[in-house]
């Protein structure tokens, strides 16, 4: 267990308990439930993408969550139980279906929207994205999931959230201090068919919301940071 100071006036507060997990194997033969739910989450984060293969690997060579900008200054957008930073320049790239979605008429099945919020770069290759699914699509459970612990270990629900195939860069447990108490939020950070994918997850109420911003590979060296800070400044509300 390691304390992370990041000395910044970030919107998210400065000491941040931590809990690294690098080299874990992700279960190649997730339960159908939870393998419908990943696949949703990597099409809803990575455009076009192919079906999911194989299990994680996991790569120690690449950065992990060391480096985090200030993000006070960007424009914070609140959406239905959650605020994230939006980074400069960012535009929203919503479709009317997302707006629409959630509404019955007339007795209709409701349409679960795809997206609680989404943004993008002006070139469209840097992609910040906003899901929310009820956490009895993850994982069943008498009570009602309030913590993304409830889900399972940094490990187990890694499971859910990093698609089969992928290159997984660095995992952490971040605990956040709130007025009633701590909230923990999992982050990962991963690689899969070029594409590069910072993840933040969190749960209230039985719903999780995850926030993930993505780019190409080529990109990430020079933009990794602003997204990764991106992903990192999601809040609960």
């Amino acid at each position: 267990m390691a304390i992370l100071n990041l000395q910044t006036p970030n919107p998210i507060p400065a000491i941040i308990t931590t809990t690294t997990t690098k080299h874990f194997p992700l279960n190649s033969n997730p339960t159908p439930s939870r393998r419908n739910f990943f696949l949703s989450i990597a099409i809803a984060l990575i455009p076009q993408a192919p079906l999911l293969h194989s299990s994680a690997q996991v790569s120690p060579s690449k950065p992990l969550l060391s480096a985090i900008e200030n993000t006070k200054s960007w424009f914070q957008f609140f959406g239905d139980g959650f605020a994230i930073r939006v980074p400069p320049d960012f535009q929203d790239i919503m479709e009317p279906e997302d707006f629409n979605a959630g509404l019955s008429l007339y007795g209709d099945k409701v349409k679960p929207k795809t997206f609680a919020a989404r943004f993008a770069s002006p070139d469209g290759y840097e992609v910040l994205s906003v899901v929310t699914r009820p956490t009895n699509q993850l994982k069943i459970t008498f009570l009602e999931a309030q913590d993304i612990t409830d889900l399972g270990s940094l490990k187990d629900t890694a499971k859910i959230f990093v698609p089969g195939g992928a290159t997984l860069y660095a995992a952490r447990s971040i605990k956040i201090k709130e007025d009633d108490g701590f909230r923990t939020y999992y982050f990962y950070e991963f690689g899969r068919d070029e594409q590069h994918i910072a993840l933040v997850a969190g749960v209230n109420s039985g719903k999780a919301i995850i926030a993930g911003a993505t780019a190409p590979e080529s990109k990430w060296d020079s933009d990794g940071v602003r997204l990764r800070s991106a992903a990192v400044s999601l809040k609960l509300l």
